[in-house]
């Protein structure tokens, strides 16, 4: 038996962190690290059982392998395509959800999907392994990745659900939802929730079916009856989404959305928009005029990049700054959308795909 061994590797861990520490005043992110090293010495400070510590380790090691095959591919746009496992490849959902994938593909976007069978099969072959990632999920009795992206080195496999879902949301420039079951619709409430509340930057959110097919108009109805109806959402949340059985229409709703619209942050209180192009004078006061009611004070603006905003990488391009008011989310969509169609002639809309 080596009783050695835990002893050396206490000694390499104790000499990697001395020498982390020593480098943090020089690191670009030292403040975070130093920050996320702190958390961990008072969680160790504290009773908390050996459960808590395997499902923090093992969280950090998938959100370090996620890291890892994400940061080559930051600036690409990826859309995310949910869907049923069941369905089978001889479906007209499963071949419109590979229609759909070759065409994104083609138009310079990634493919994210849960690497299982069905519609995510269905992603994967119509993007190809080059185009694709697999976000896989370790389960007892499914889920193995399907043929199109298994072995490939951007198929993550993930031990929670949690983390996996963290990156599909965090990395998500397009989401394209087909019909499926509770884990679909699991999937399709959390995005607009997420989209809803301000959690995640404003994105296209399609929800797709087949030619002729009733799956999301009956969902819809339930919103629009209960939801909306009750007064438990906006009338203007609808806006969050796109409901079609056309492709062309899904393309163009994914499209248009990057066509002068880049990205967009909150520095302090203030929401800025990151513009492929600039608006006229007359354009932002036209702006002003139809979306007064979601500010909370002052009005919209054209901006440089603020002061804060020096070192990031979309610093050249020109803003619209304004205090929303952080609520009526389906509405800042109806002004990205107007925006879009100002300037829809901008050369820049040739390459929505990047960022």
């Amino acid at each position: 038996m080596n009783i050695s061994q835990p002893s050396s590797t206490n000694e390499s861990v104790e000499k990697d962190l001395t020498a982390l520490i020593n480098q943090l005043p020089t690191l670009e992110h030292g403040k975070w690290i130093q920050r996320a090293l702190a958390v961990l010495i008072r969680l160790a400070g504290e009773d908390i059982e050996r459960l808590d510590w395997k499902i923090l380790t093992t969280s950090l090691e998938d959100m370090e392998r996620g890291f890892q095959v994400f940061h080559p591919y930051r600036h690409t746009r990826k859309v995310t395509i949910f869907g049923s496992a069941r369905i089978t490849t001889e479906s007209p959902e499963y071949r419109l959800a590979a229609d759909f994938a070759r065409y994104v593909s083609q138009q310079g976007f990634m493919v994210m999907t849960g690497a299982g069978g069905g519609i995510m099969q269905a992603g994967n072959e119509g993007a190809g392994a080059e185009k694709s990632f697999g976000l896989n999920i370790r389960l007892p009795f499914e889920q193995g990745a399907n043929p199109f992206i298994e072995d490939d080195p951007k198929l993550i496999d993930f031990k929670y659900f949690f983390t996996r879902k963290l990156f599909f949301l965090r990395e998500s420039d397009a989401i394209a939802l087909f019909p499926g079951g509770f884990g679909t619709q699991d999937e399709t409430f959390e995005c607009l929730t997420l989209c809803q509340t301000g959690r995640s930057g404003p994105i296209p959110v399609v929800l797709i079916d087949r030619p002729g097919g009733t799956y999301w108009q009956d969902w819809d109805a339930y919103i629009r009856k209960n939801l909306i109806a009750g007064g438990l959402i906006s009338p203007s949340d609808p806006n969050l989404y796109t409901i079609t059985d056309n492709l062309d229409v899904a393309y163009e709703a994914i499209n248009s959305f990057y066509r002068v619209y880049h990205s967009s942050r909150y520095v302090g209180d203030l929401f800025v928009m990151r513009l492929k192009s600039q608006l006229s004078d007359e354009q932002v006061e036209q702006l002003n005029v139809e979306f007064s009611d979601i500010l909370v004070k002052g009005k919209i603006e054209k901006s440089q990049a603020l002061p804060k905003e020096a070192k990031d990488e979309t610093a050249e391009l020109p803003r619209l700054v304004l205090y929303f008011n952080q609520r009526d989310l389906g509405r800042l969509y109806e002004l990205i959308a107007t925006i879009n169609e100002m300037a829809a002639t901008a050369p820049e809309a040739a390459h929505p795909e990047k960022k």
